[in-house]
């Protein structure tokens, strides 16, 4: 028979939040380039992706291969969630900015 104590039972729970944190990954906008232009993230988790617009006009993070597109006001801070992801490379650009490019490295 399995006898679980309350002092237990509350270590196991008081240690969920820790497992269930998604990592963050910030990533800036300044004078037309991504810093950093790669960054790398593990696979086969959930990861949110920080990016920040540090530039006086407005960018649009976008990636065909993790089918994300957000707006991003001079500035303004916003929250990508992507994955899990397989490992590979990740291609990101500013949309209104094309030549503006990184890259999310899974591995």
């Amino acid at each position: 028979m399995l006898r679980i104590t309350a002092a237990s039972l509350f270590l196991l729970l008081s240690t969920i939040p820790a497992w269930a944190k998604t990592p963050q990954i910030a990533i800036a906008l300044r004078a037309h380039q991504f810093v950093p232009a790669e960054v790398t993230a593990p696979a086969g988790t959930r990861i949110e992706l920080r990016v920040h617009n540090a530039q006086k006009i407005p960018a649009e993070f976008e990636s065909s291969s993790l089918h994300r597109e957000q707006v991003v006001t001079p500035g303004a801070t916003v929250r990508v969630y992507v994955g899990p992801l397989s490992a590979g490379s990740y291609e990101f650009f500013d949309d209104f900015h094309p030549a503006t490019r990184g890259h999310l490295v899974v591995k």
